[in-house]
């Protein structure tokens, strides 16, 4: 195993103030998206009781698409289409906060690709169908819990396969939403995360948390308790890493396309922040020499 250190960013704010001076790469001012889209999806796997819906908000820059989930309806008309061919400086101004966070993460995603030497361990999610690939992401993010057998897990984005591979290892769950609601198990969902961070072990949060704001007061709340924080990020693939030693402890990055898409095999790109110091990040290496 090796390793690489990046100074990780304090706050979101100062992350896109130092990405708008062009300290983190190309001014963006002279990078153009080509494309931008929305994709709205309605699910309702078998054997489940209820179902959801993600709305998601995709720029591309180059090879890069940066992505930022919202709440479906959420986005008014039009944003998309004043996105595409707009430079990535005006986007990171922009006054709607998930079109920041998008433009934000197709730029990291341009300059740091998901790749070992960026610190990325990539996870292969199988093909399969919609559940069996949403099961197999949730083992991916949950494996970056580093908690006893009996510890309780703060989920702050309720996703019933997270809360499923939590009870399948013994974990307890403290599920929490700002939409509310019950989970499979007709436990109620929580709607302040704050509040519940002083009785769990370890918090496990969405990267959805970016885009509605909730994501910073959620870190310094990690920190304060002194409370593990792994993220599992669409939104944000590329920015959620770039507080590793920040108050978070792990992420587990799925850029676009994402694993509900489609039915074949993909990828997601873990991270871990080193003991070693802050932003530090691990790169694990194979016995034959090779990353993965």
């Amino acid at each position: 195993m090796t390793t690489t250190s990046r100074t990780p960013a304090p706050c979101f704010d100062a992350l896109l103030d130092r990405a708008v001076r062009g300290e983190l790469g190309p001014a963006p001012s002279t990078r153009r998206i080509s494309v931008a889209f929305t994709t709205s999806q309605a699910a309702r796997h078998d054997g489940r009781r209820g179902g959801y819906r993600n709305e998601v908000l995709s720029l591309r820059l180059g090879r890069a698409v940066g992505s930022c989930a919202v709440e479906p309806g959420a986005l008014p008309a039009g944003v998309a289409e004043a996105c595409a061919g707009t430079d990535v400086a005006a986007l990171l101004a922009h006054p709607l906060l998930p079109v920041r966070v998008a433009a934000l993460d197709a730029y990291l995603t341009d300059v740091t690709p998901h790749t070992p030497a960026h610190g990325a361990q990539p996870v292969t999610v199988p093909a399969g169908n919609s559940l069996e690939r949403s099961r197999a992401r949730a083992t991916a993010v949950v494996d970056l819990l580093d908690v006893a057998a009996d510890a309780t897990v703060l989920v702050v984005g309720v996703v019933n396969s997270l809360l499923y591979e939590l009870r399948s290892r013994g974990l307890r769950a403290i599920p929490c939403d700002l939409k509310g609601g019950t989970t499979d198990w007709g436990e109620p969902v929580r709607t302040d995360a704050l509040k519940e961070i002083g009785h769990c072990d370890a918090v496990l949060a969405s990267g959805m948390t970016l885009g509605n704001g909730t994501f910073d007061p959620l870190r310094r709340g990690a920190l304060e308790h002194r409370r593990p924080l792994v993220m599992f990020a669409q939104t944000g693939s590329a920015v959620l890493p770039r507080f590793l030693g920040a108050g978070v402890t792990a992420v587990c990055a799925e850029p676009y396309p994402f694993f509900w898409l489609d039915g074949g095999p993909g990828t997601v790109h873990r991270y871990r922040a080193d003991d070693g110091g802050p932003g530090t990040i691990h790169r694990y290496r194979t016995d034959d020499g090779g990353t993965s």
